[in-house]
């Protein structure tokens, strides 16, 4: 069964197609608020976790804004060095410093009737944040290495990641500026926290790449349920990783990278039938633990499960062999049994099961064991070892 992303509709967010969310996401606040705060010229602040968004809500305020005629200019204030920062933001004149061989325009005169956009602001040394924070106020600046102040018109929308009360506290942001741009402040949510927003997201994202590849359920069951520490950026990247490096006509939970697959698997949601483990019993149940582990049964002739919704297609019955003289005196009274050889035994029989299921494809049974290709290539070479040494 597959699942064509065509069915996930995600709701409409005015002429922005960038701020796609599922109806009923938290997103909808935010949408909300940056819509009243867009025709004004007040600062506004936004603040979320990397790769939430928070430069395409900047521009979303810009472009509904009065200004939006005009440049919107964004500067990273992290990734630009402190000595250069000043230069960037304000300009300079010809002389300033070595090879300063002619004046030279900063954003803020490059964003003048516009926006300026401060992202991780929070990183800006204390140094300029003073020369910031008299631009917010007198709104007139000098370029470095000369002394008339030229006058400024924009708008200010600044962003981090950072907690900037925390910054405060520790002495790393000054408080007369963190007053000064907590005007309008926005939080963007995680992605974590807008699970509904994920397959809006992703449908979104792979439309745009023109894919038309529909999605099996278990793949989009672990999108669902992987954390996306990453956000909605790390979400883009794997729908063009998925895109480019994924040869078959439909998308599969094999294809996906394994932190995906890890977090639902997790939770046993993609485990197939016949590769699951059963959680070890307490220590105190040695007769539960010995049924736990009674042959995998093939079912009736004719009989045919069905796969649960949302899980991979069921593997082939294989049975599985218990080791039969390991178990033959575990019983409550008579402990212990060889624990490392029993392990062994079970991990080579669903090696074997894997390989079978994916017709001796190593990447492919790697895949169903939660391993690494690599991993499970070294525990087949010490299968062939220990085979040899016996």
């Amino acid at each position: 069964m597959t699942f064509a992303l065509t069915n996930v509709t995600p709701a409409p967010v005015l002429d922005s197609p960038s701020l796609v969310h599922a109806p009923g996401s938290p997103l909808e606040e935010v949408i909300k608020a940056v819509s009243r705060m867009a025709p004004t010229d007040s600062t506004v602040l936004l603040t979320g976790e990397t790769g939430t968004g928070k430069e395409v809500v900047a521009r979303y305020v810009h472009d509904h804004s009065a200004r939006a005629r005009r440049h919107f200019v964004p500067v990273n204030c992290g990734a630009i060095p402190e000595t250069l920062l000043e230069s960037e933001l304000f300009g300079h004149v010809r002389g300033a410093f070595t090879g300063a061989v002619a004046n030279r325009k900063g954003r803020v005169a490059m964003a003048e009737g516009g926006t300026l956009f401060l992202d991780e602001i929070g990183e800006m040394p204390l140094p300029l944040q003073v020369k910031l924070l008299r631009l917010l106020q007198e709104r007139t600046y000098e370029p470095v290495g000369s002394a008339e102040s030229v006058t400024a018109n924009f708008r200010l929308i600044a962003a981090t990641n950072r907690n900037l009360a925390l910054e405060v506290e520790a002495g790393r942001f000054r408080r007369d500026l963190y007053y000064r741009l907590m005007v309008c402040p926005v939080e963007l949510p995680p992605l974590r926290a807008r699970k509904a927003d994920v397959l809006a997201l992703f449908s979104h994202f792979w439309r745009q790449r023109g894919e038309t590849r529909p999605v099996e359920p278990a793949a989009l069951r672990a999108i669902e349920l992987h954390p996306w520490p990453g956000n909605v950026r790390e979400l883009e990247n794997l729908v063009e990783r998925v895109s480019v490096c994924t040869e078959g006509p439909v998308i599969r939970v094999t294809d996906l990278p394994q932190p995906v697959r890890q977090a639902a698997m997790a939770v046993g949601d993609l485990s197939a039938p016949s590769l699951s483990l059963v959680p070890p019993p307490p220590p105190s149940a040695p007769q539960a633990f010995a049924a736990d582990l009674a042959p995998v049964a093939a079912p009736a002739q004719g009989a045919e499960a069905a796969p649960a919704e949302g899980s991979l297609p069921a593997m082939p019955p294989v049975a599985v062999p218990v080791p039969e003289k390991l178990f033959a005196d575990a019983t409550a009274a008579r402990l212990p049994i060889d624990l490392p050889s029993l392990l062994r035994t079970l991990e080579d029989t669903y090696i074997a099961a894997a390989l079978q299921q994916a017709g001796g494809n190593r990447k492919a049974a790697a895949d169903l064991l939660g391993l690494q290709r690599t991993t499970l290539v070294e525990k087949l070479r010490r299968r062939a070892r220990d085979s040899q040494a016996a």
